[in-house]
């Protein structure tokens, strides 16, 4: 058997708190309605479909029931109508806000993108004026009467440098290779 605790069990607030959270925010985030499937629990049994197929549905039912007289359900089936109608007209609102939201961001960005390019060239413009203004204030450098202008040296026009031939280097501080080699006999070849 279980035996009974002095304390009671403590319900947990947190998880009501939170399902209160889900309930409230239901309403405000609705997704995409206009695609979502709904099951509608009608007077005539369940009735599946987005919200669009649901209205006509709920509409042709109404129909149907006035013209048989029965003027309580065609009031109960446009009353399912107008729900769905409106839970639609809710949907396009959100998205009609979430488009000029975005549009006015695009705008905005695109605005901010001009100035900035706008900026970079009158800095660009003010950069190359500038060095204009420097370069038109140095003086050019004076040249000789004899030289002319705008002429380039050849290499035809030069004279050749004699060039020098490279010695080998010889390890002479320690008695290298070079000098073993002069001082030892050749070995004789024997037939």
């Amino acid at each position: 058997m279980r035996q009974k605790s002095d304390k009671m069990r403590q319900p947990n607030k947190n998880r009501s708190r939170k399902n209160n959270r889900n309930n409230n925010n239901n309403n405000k985030n609705m997704g995409n309605v206009t695609n979502r499937v709904f099951d509608s629990s009608g007077p005539e049994g369940k009735v599946r479909g987005t919200p669009s197929q649901i209205v006509e549905k709920y509409q042709a039912l109404a129909r149907d029931a006035q013209l048989s007289g029965d003027r309580v359900n065609a009031e109960n089936f446009l009353q399912h109508s107008e729900h769905y109608a409106r839970l639609m007209a809710d949907a396009q609102r959100q998205i009609d806000a979430q488009n000029a939201k975005r549009e006015a961001e695009q705008a905005e960005r695109a605005q901010r993108e001009a100035e900035q390019a706008e900026r970079a060239a009158a800095e660009r413009a003010a950069a190359e004026a500038s060095e204009a203004e420097a370069a038109a204030a140095q003086p050019e450098p004076a040249q000789p009467a004899d030289e002319q202008p705008n002429l380039v040296e050849t290499p035809e026009q030069e004279t050749p440098k004699p060039r020098r031939t490279r010695s080998r280097r010889s390890n002479r501080s320690n008695g290298g290779d070079d000098a073993q080699q002069a001082e030892a006999p050749a070995p004789a070849a024997e037939a």
